[in-house]
């Protein structure tokens, strides 16, 4: 059944006799395939459908959340659901319904069509040409996956939408080994596109830049610890913006209280005049893009910080009700299974007035990051620790040598507020973020950034 054949009038009964009620159903597929030590370790085919319907219901600044699930789709089961959350009802008025709309992210490759035995291939492709190229390799883990995702939306404002979602990802990962000393490069390549995603010799540059940069690290010195300045080059891509502001700015951590550092200060400078933040999941075919988020609304730009000031919060519709307000649309969910949250889509600080060269020239002493690895952020401290893939130690605006075994921790807040140089550049990395227990595809990107201090973590000489 093709959702955008669903009579919306038959979920009518289903959706009223409440403040808000809501329909969510859900058709989904994955392949993913894990080839490790020149073999294939796993394949996995996935499939689900289902429904989640939830009503909401205010009182004062209190919401009720009334949620049930099935595997089945139909009309009937919605109002099945219904009733097994509020009992027998008396009938309501019928809704009226605007008319469909309806998005498919274009691709030119369905990844369903490409032969398995293609995608074993490539991956088969990748571990040879490493071992080959590469003489101190100790291991080479690649992943592959695709999902593709139709879901519908209907709701008791009138709302009926289907959006179709195709999404391709390879993650590359290489181990390095030489007199007992391991180091590790990575790369990954994913977005809202199709198998053409994946050509050939895009890969093949990716697997070895990851190669060469672990093995490049295994001569790099041991990163000095202490504090010290440090340019984030917009190859970094944008975790220490996804970490070290974008999850504080999701509203839900602010209601509750857990993210104190943006409490009540919506109008207030909150970094420099050249820092502006922004959630935009419109761009086309990023990873983290959708045409309307898992609440019906569409999606839109949503600037967060402008010009240093805090202008906005990430919310979706339960919390946008809570202070009677409209959500800007960043409600998402894993799947039909879950609730909707407030969550970044492709969060990023736009591009400011510095010459990227300039930046690095003007740097007396200090490290350069070109590559960031995992990060993590407390919320309720604001606190942050970010391991650094790739970094350069700098004397004089000269790149001396690669160092390596690296984090970068501190206060997010202030260290936001602490930089002095924005680049004229953007660059992206993408990722899976996760959040009470659910795991959804993100974007993150920044231009070049000079901090003036920070905690560098490291156990070389100093």
């Amino acid at each position: 059944m093709k959702f955008s054949l669903i009579n919306p009038e038959s979920f009518s009964q289903a959706l009223s006799g409440s403040d808000y009620g809501e329909a969510f159903l859900e058709k989904s597929s994955g392949l993913s395939i894990r080839y490790e030590d020149s073999k294939v370790e796993d394949i996995g085919s996935v499939s689900d459908l289902g429904l989640g319907l939830r009503h909401l219901k205010k009182s004062g600044s209190s919401i009720q959340t009334f949620q049930a699930v099935s595997q089945k789709f139909e009309a009937e089961e919605a109002f099945r659901l219904k009733e097994s959350l509020f009992g027998k009802a008396k009938k309501e008025a019928p809704l009226s319904f605007r008319p469909l709309e309806q998005f498919t992210h274009s691709f030119r490759i369905d990844p369903k069509e490409a032969p398995l035995e293609d995608k074993i291939n490539l991956l088969r492709l990748i571990d040879s040409s490493l071992r080959k190229n590469f003489k101190l390799i100790r291991q080479i883990s690649l992943s592959y996956g695709e999902r593709e995702r139709e879901i519908a939306i209907l709701n008791s404002e009138g709302s009926f939408q289907v959006e179709h979602r195709t999404a391709v990802l390879l993650s590359i990962n290489v181990i390095v080994e030489e007199n007992g000393i391991l180091q590790t490069g990575h790369e990954v390549i994913g977005g809202l596109k199709g198998y053409e995603l994946l050509e050939q010799g895009t890969v093949l540059r990716l697997a070895h830049a990851a190669a060469a940069r672990a093995e490049a690290k295994l001569k790099a010195p041991k990163a000095k610890a202490g504090e010290m300045q440090v340019i984030l080059s917009n190859s970094a891509g944008g975790t220490f913006i996804h970490e070290a502001i974008g999850h504080s700015l999701e509203v839900d951590h602010v209601q509750e209280g857990s993210s104190p550092a943006y409490i009540g200060k919506m109008g207030q400078v909150v970094a420099p005049e050249t820092i502006t933040v922004i959630d935009d999941p419109t761009l086309p075919f990023y990873r983290g893009s959708f045409y309307f988020d898992d609440e019906g609304h569409k999606s839109q730009p949503t600037v967060l910080v402008k010009n240093g000031v805090l202008t906005n919060y990430l919310y979706d519709r339960t919390t946008a009700m809570k202070e009677g307000k409209r959500s800007n649309g960043h409600g998402r969910r894993e799947s039909f299974h879950c609730r909707p949250i407030p969550r970044m889509s492709n969060l990023y600080i736009a591009p400011g007035p510095d010459d990227p060269k300039e930046i690095l020239k003007n740097l007396k002493t200090g490290i350069f990051v070109t590559r960031m690895g995992g990060g993590q952020v407390n919320t309720a401290t604001s606190e942050f620790v970010f391991e650094l893939d790739d970094a350069f130690w700098v004397e004089n605006g000269e790149i001396k040598h690669r160092v390596r075994d690296a984090n970068l921790m501190g206060i997010g807040p202030e260290i936001l507020k602490s930089i002095d140089k924005v680049g004229w550049d953007i660059g992206w990395g993408i990722g899976t973020c996760g959040k009470d227990g659910q795991g959804v595809p993100v974007g993150d990107g920044q231009p070049t950034l000079h901090i003036p201090k920070i905690l560098v973590g490291g156990s070389g000489e100093k």
